[in-house]
């Protein structure tokens, strides 16, 4: 008789035993890492499809301001354009393509008069496809990526010093100031984009032609370049002004 209520009270206990293991939480095995989890966020990705964002900034200043974050097609419609220095968040090509989407001011500029009637105001897939036409023409023209060719002519075409009117007692003069960072790359998208303008404002050159040869030169420091003529000009009255 107590042997068998032995057996009863072991078959309880592991009835128990086998009740409380169901009804533990199961513990997941650790789930192994896939492969998109190990990738980082942008890698593969290629300007246009095409060109590598590993260039390298040989300049300092400009380092923080250059942003190469993988796009194919550099367009952010301006999201954070209320928000401080948002301009330093834009893909650099982009920067390019707004700095081309310039509005016709009739001004002399360079001895020739620019009418172009705002036609590439708002146009930005018409601009950014002008700039994947002259990416394609410098690839082919140098061998190398024309990425890392527009970063040099960026570097090439940034003035470091300019000049600011100061008054003082009724008089005027010009000073002599240091540039920041942001202030350079502004000036030198600026004079890259109105130089392709220009050259190719009332010719039967294509914009991207123009746009294509500026870009070279500027990388190259030739002195035919306009972006670096003004560069020259500009560093040159500041160095007067001191």
């Amino acid at each position: 008789m107590a042997e068998e209520q032995a057996n009863v009270v072991v078959q309880d206990a592991s009835k128990a035993d086998t009740s409380a293991a169901a009804k533990a939480p199961r513990k997941r095995a650790a789930a192994k890492p896939s492969a998109m989890s190990e990738t980082k966020i942008g890698e593969g990705i290629k300007l246009f499809g095409k060109y590598d964002y590993n260039v390298e900034v040989a300049d300092i200043s400009l380092r923080n301001y250059i942003n190469l974050r993988p796009m194919v097609y550099p367009a952010s419609y301006r999201r954070t354009s209320q928000k401080p220095y948002s301009k330093a968040e834009l893909n650099i090509v982009e920067r390019l393509a707004n700095a081309m989407m310039r509005g016709g001011t009739g001004g002399k500029i360079g001895g020739h008069v620019i009418r172009t009637k705002g036609r590439l105001q708002g146009k930005k897939l018409k601009v950014v496809q002008i700039i994947e036409q002259a990416f394609d023409k410098i690839a082919q023209q140098t061998g190398k990526n024309p990425l890392q060719v527009y970063i040099r002519a960026l570097e090439n075409s940034a003035p470091i010093e300019d000049t600011t009117r100061v008054v003082y007692g009724g008089i005027s003069s010009n000073v002599a100031v240091d540039i920041s960072a942001s202030r350079r790359l502004d000036t030198a998208l600026r004079n890259i984009a109105m130089a392709a303008v220009i050259s190719a404002f009332g010719t039967k050159r294509n914009l991207s032609d123009a746009l294509a040869t500026e870009i070279t030169m500027a990388a190259n420091l030739d002195v035919n370049s306009y972006a670096v003529k003004r560069k020259n000009e500009i560093e040159r009255m500041a160095r007067s002004a001191k």
